[in-house]
């Protein structure tokens, strides 16, 4: 038993609200390094960005027939990464499942991060981003109305309304943790930030009770965009009778994918700050088991989707369709096809051993791979199937320019400038949840009747 089991369950209370305010406090060296890091490609993520509005769209390595690229790519991925907090806040909070306790808040915040970094690409990919509000359907009198037929709006609607939800849902959950931010904070500053955030929470029964139902009820109406939004995303593909595109399977294969690519994700957040703020008694090796074990789950569903792929496009007996896969595995961007197919079919069953699974390097890497190994499968969906479709005079060659890299490499970092400044601002772990659970996980039953909940988290 570590020093943290044997504390009282008072102890264990005084212990989490002191590493949490560690947390808000006066960052470490390590904090800081990531950071200035993060700052430098972020720097240089916007000066391309700047150089392509400047040149205009022709920087980017767009050729005919390849129109839709690296920004498309990485829309796709970054809508994919923001479905796993859904999944673990909502989802798992509805079946129970303790693993999510500790690591749910961390997932919520990357999902209203990786929303926020997906939304900047369809604007990035107009070329003159001043034109974005055209996809709005609002009323005119020049006569541009949108096109409501048209997959691409249904991605406005799907992915604002998932933004939308994940943020308020996100939101409601850090409210009684922010309230009790509020009641030790020092600073006038900090305590007006943390009164406003705080709603005029002051812990009640009442309050508890209404914030209780509230949290359910946005957890069951959250549920179903974990499905819905990245099906809705799909179908820009499958509406289309591109060869590798114009098929059923994409609906749960895209949502598989994304929840596979999201845990991911958590994963690789987690290790780190686990390291630099010295959270091991919060977020515990049954954290990253649980993960682990639903990324083994979703990395065969993801895997049989790749076989099934080349199946339908066997027993199809449509020519086109079957050269199209074939082009894939033996072709031009075959470099590209096996490394999806290693990261994302082979790395993860590493995970069915245990060692592995509780080795945090190995874990750490393995995660790694896999989010390069879901970039490139959205890479290979879009510009494979575009660069060799029906006929021979439509096929060509699609390289990145260093303009489209440098604004990818912009992108993660601007994900992870608004995830670093969150943990030092707002509660990266759930005071209230976690205190919860604590309370019936004390070495006593004397703990367990002393040390009620206090009203105010």
């Amino acid at each position: 038993m570590s020093n943290f089991d044997s504390l009282s369950a008072s102890e264990k209370y005084s212990h989490l609200n002191e590493t949490v305010m560690n947390m808000l406090n006066k960052p470490g060296w390590g904090w800081w390094a990531i950071f200035a890091v993060d700052m430098m490609f972020l720097a240089f993520g916007i000066y391309c960005f700047i150089y392509q509005i400047y040149t205009g769209l022709g920087v980017a390595g767009y050729s005919h027939p390849v129109l839709w690229g690296v920004y498309i790519t990485n829309f796709v991925f970054w809508v994919g990464i923001a479905h796993s907090g859904t999944l673990i806040s909502a989802v798992l909070f509805l079946f129970r499942a303790r693993f999510r306790m500790s690591i749910y808040r961390i997932a919520e915040a990357m999902t209203v991060f990786a929303v926020a970094t997906a939304g900047l690409f369809p604007i990035i990919h107009l070329g003159r981003p001043w034109n974005f509000y055209w996809l709005l359907p609002y009323p005119n009198q020049r006569g541009l109305w949108v096109n409501f037929d048209s997959p691409l709006l249904w991605d406005v609607f799907a992915v604002s309304t998932y933004a939308t939800i994940s943020s308020v849902f996100f939101f409601i959950g850090m409210i009684p943790d922010i309230a009790a931010i509020r009641d030790t904070v020092v600073g006038k500053a900090k305590k007006v930030f943390y009164s406003v955030a705080s709603l005029g929470w002051k812990g009640s029964s009442w309050e508890w009770g209404h914030y209780t139902r509230a949290y359910f009820y946005f957890a069951c109406f959250a549920t179903p965009l974990v499905i819905s939004v990245h099906s809705v995303v799909s179908w820009d593909f499958a509406m289309a009778n591109t060869p590798g595109w114009h098929t059923t399977i994409f609906p749960p294969y895209f949502v598989a994918g994304a929840i596979f690519s999201g845990l991911a994700m958590v994963i690789t957040l987690c290790i780190p700050l686990r390291y630099i703020f010295k959270l091991e008694d919060y977020i515990t090796m049954d954290n990253f088991d649980g993960m682990s074990k639903m990324i083994i789950l979703t990395s065969s569903i993801v895997f049989y989707a790749y076989l099934i792929e080349f199946f339908i496009a066997w027993y199809s007996g449509n020519k086109y369709e079957y050269d199209q896969f074939i082009y894939r595995a033996v072709g031009d961007y075959a470099l590209f096809y096996w490394i999806m197919m290693f990261c994302n079919g082979i790395v993860p069953h590493l995970l069915w051993f245990k060692k592995i699974r509780h080795n945090l390097m190995i874990l750490f890497i393995i995660t790694l791979l896999i989010n390069i190994g879901m970039w490139f499968e959205r890479f290979n969906i879009i510009v494979i199937s575009l660069s060799k479709e029906f006929e021979p005079g439509s096929w060509g060659l699609y390289k990145p320019s260093w303009v489209e890299i440098g604004i990818t490499v912009g992108s993660f970092a601007w994900f992870f400038m608004f995830f670093l400044i969150f943990v030092r601002t707002l509660p990266a772990l759930s005071i209230a949840e976690i205190k919860d659970c604590l309370l019936y996980t004390s070495p006593s039953p004397r703990d367990r009747q002393k040390s009620r909940m206090p009203s105010s988290a």
